[in-house]
């Protein structure tokens, strides 16, 4: 059993001398503690705890919970991003919380790419066949002429190289929305940069919701959606019917501001049919 945060914010202020209400540390690790006599439990109405014995709270901590320092143990376990090597060290137990230990997100182009990691200027090169995993994403920041274009699905994000004749008229570093877990991490580092947002995802409802949802909310001015000039004769000749009568709306078309979105909506609803972006990989 771990020890909760809370529990241990209470055991620093017995520590210091403090009386606490025995109404706000209820847990069973509390009673344990009042059961070896190392926490007393006094009053008849309104019952109070107080410390007992210090050094005794020290040793049982530290042979049930592996706990050496109980300040150190709240300040680990309330950060956002912490090791596991951190969480053994104080509390002998490296899932003691939950550790993303593999964060940041796949990136790919098919021309150089020219950006800053940790205030040092880099190249990334790629080669076709092999992808580039961004860990450090808090600290890399891609040149400003480059628009970053995400991708919804891995077989587009595969084949860029076969999709190029669609964004000529930018530079571009296309990263990948999934694995989904990594997500969240792709928000924060597109709000955090100056660049230029395009979303390269599925023409249908679902595709349009994942845009509004997921990244233009977050992004406001700076992101766009990507839809190609013959969208409609694609959605007339390969869209996907039951894509259409599967999927539900899950947002607001009046309060949609990008008049793209609407005119591709306007299409969908048309041919009542949705079409997937891997159709871009050979058809032009």
């Amino acid at each position: 059993m771990k020890l909760p945060v809370r529990i241990a914010k209470i055991l620093v202020q017995l520590s210091n001398g403090e009386s606490i209400s025995s109404s706000k540390a209820k847990h069973i690790s509390i009673e344990e503690l009042i059961k070896e006599k190392i926490i007393d439990r006094t009053g008849r109405i309104q019952k109070k705890l107080y410390l007992i014995n210090k050094q005794s709270l020290s040793i049982y901590l530290k042979n049930n919970y592996g706990i050496s320092d109980l300040e150190k143990y709240i300040e680990v376990s309330n950060k956002e991003n912490v090791s596991r090597n951190e969480l053994t060290a104080i509390s002998s137990d490296s899932k003691l919380k939950k550790v993303r230990t593999f964060k940041g997100f796949l990136v790919n182009s098919y021309i150089p790419v020219e950006a800053n990691l940790n205030n040092k200027p880099i190249i990334l090169s790629f080669t076709d066949g092999i992808f580039k995993f961004i860990y450090d994403f808090e600290n890399f920041l891609p040149h400003k002429d480059f628009t970053i274009i995400g991708i919804e699905n891995p077989e587009n994000f595969r084949c860029i190289e076969k999709q190029k004749h669609l964004f000529e008229d930018i530079k571009p570093l296309f990263v990948s929305r999934y694995p989904q877990n990594q997500s969240k991490d792709l928000i924060k580092w597109l709000q955090s940069i100056p660049n230029n947002y395009l979303h390269f995802g599925d023409f249908d409802l679902a595709g349009i919701g994942i845009y509004l949802n997921e990244f233009e909310k977050h992004l406001s001015n700076k992101s766009t959606f990507f839809i190609p000039k013959n969208i409609e004769i694609l959605i007339e000749k390969h869209g996907n019917r039951e894509r259409y009568d599967n999927q539900k709306i899950n947002f607001k078309e009046e309060k949609i501001k990008q008049q793209n979105i609407t005119l591709l909506i306007k299409f969908i609803h048309k041919y009542k049919k949705g079409l997937d972006q891997e159709i871009l990989i050979t058809k032009s």
